[in-house]
């Protein structure tokens, strides 16, 4: 098999780990005396979705509605999908969030609220609090994912001007709550997953401040309107870690990152790779993280006294793109083409990044890939790495190698794959 064979194959395997179908069925209940009602965000809901109603007794009751991204709609029969905006949220987000809202508020003790979140369901799960307009949250999103911020900086923010957000929907709800969650974010925290509708909020309004004022958001009147009235009236936060809220509430992670690079980390053994697992939590820009990891693959090839090839070194995580330019790529394609640029023509390595929701940031591709003659192909096309990557243009840089990596949406997401293979 040759090398790029190798890394999709690879790929795909870390992504059928963190399929739905069958890491949602082993963690459901028994139906309760009452209704069961399921409610859920993310890109992944529709498959968590269609994966409850698969396994769920036929003579059960159940009912809910999910919202997903666009492009991501899977067919139901008993629980309805509504598509909606993403990365940055819209109408229709808000508009299926207060149905959502307002459906578990009718719940009574009898009864059971099916939470299936996952990545992505922060800006699909979109009901701002009163007084806070769709097109100012709208705005504070765009500035927020740009500004380099990680996503649990952004998340705080997001949870504190949110009506559904940071154990709310919780709170809303006196049936008992089960959250089913696959995990995008490193560490796992609940709370920063989806924004935590189901889980305690350790944060605060006044951490939410400190961030607006750390990356120079310039937040619309009405929001920091809000967030400053939170810091006044302790009223106003969201439900705090012991809180009586979650005495009948259960989080539970079913799917994750380290599981996906495991799953990866044996299709290559299978084939005599070594493999190294260099963390399923990695963040920071992702530009310099690719200089580091050039300077591992060096290490390792210079000097293989304890690491020698063929060997493949894997990564989990979610790295960060500070934009300063006016180009297209997201944090995947950023990696790789800083990698290229530190490994100025390295031979016998190849590596790919590809996120696993199928998605690189805002774009169609999920990320892309380099082979040893990507530095001298690009010489030939006149391609000048550096001025790409000043200018945050990764994805036409990968589109004219014709590098890209595109497959669609997996239906899943437990954040970035990266895999660099030394030959």
């Amino acid at each position: 098999m040759n090398p790029r064979d190798l890394l999709l194959e690879s790929f795909y395997s870390a992504v059928r780990a963190a399929d739905p179908a069958h890491v949602v069925p082993p963690h459901l209940p028994e139906p309760p005396k009452g209704r069961t009602f399921v409610v859920g965000a993310g890109k992944a809901a529709a498959a968590m979705a269609q994966a409850v109603e698969q396994a769920w007794p036929a003579h059960a009751e159940l009912d809910g509605l999910v919202i997903t991204r666009y492009g991501h709609q899977l067919p139901t029969r008993r629980i309805k999908v509504v598509e909606a905006g993403h990365p940055v949220p819209d109408c229709n987000g808000e508009a299926a969030s207060q149905q959502i809202l307002s459906a578990v508020q009718t719940l009574g003790p009898e009864d059971l609220l099916l939470c299936l979140l996952s990545g992505g369901g922060s800006s699909l799960l979109s009901l701002p609090v009163a007084g806070v307009p769709l097109q100012d949250l709208q705005e504070l999103t765009r500035q927020l994912l740009r500004c380099g911020a990680s996503i649990q900086e952004i998340n705080t923010i997001r949870k504190h001007v949110s009506a559904i957000q940071g154990g709310r929907l919780a709170a809303a709800c006196r049936a008992p709550v089960l959250a089913l969650i696959i995990s995008d974010v490193t560490g796992d925290a609940v709370t920063h997953i989806a924004s935590g509708p189901c889980a305690p909020d350790p944060t605060t309004f006044a951490d939410a401040l400190a961030l607006l004022e750390r990356y120079r958001i310039a937040a619309p009147f009405s929001i920091k309107s809000v967030l400053l009235a939170g810091l006044d009236d302790p009223a106003l936060e969201t439900p705090k870690p012991g809180s009586h809220v979650f005495k009948r509430v259960t989080n539970k992670i079913v799917a994750h990152a380290h599981e996906s690079l495991v799953a990866a980390a044996g299709y290559f053994q299978k084939r005599q790779i070594q493999t190294l697992i260099l963390g399923d939590s990695v963040t920071g820009e992702a530009r310099e993280i690719a200089r580091s990891y050039a300077a591992l693959v060096r290490e390792i090839q210079h000097h293989p006294q304890i690491l020698r090839a063929p060997i493949a070194l894997l990564s989990g995580g979610e790295t960060s793109v500070t934009v300063r330019g006016h180009g297209r790529g997201g944090r995947n394609t950023e990696f790789l083409l800083s990698l290229l640029i530190e490994l100025d023509g390295a031979g016998n390595v190849h590596a790919l990044a590809c996120d696993t929701d199928g998605l690189d940031g805002s774009e169609s591709n999920a990320g892309a890939i380099i082979a040893p003659d990507s530095f001298a192909r690009a010489k030939e096309l006149e391609l000048n790495g550096l001025d790409y990557l000043h200018d945050n243009d990764a994805y036409t840089f990968f589109s004219r190698l014709e590098d890209l990596i595109a497959i669609g949406p997996t239906f899943t997401n437990v954040n970035d794959y990266r895999v660099i293979l030394i030959l």
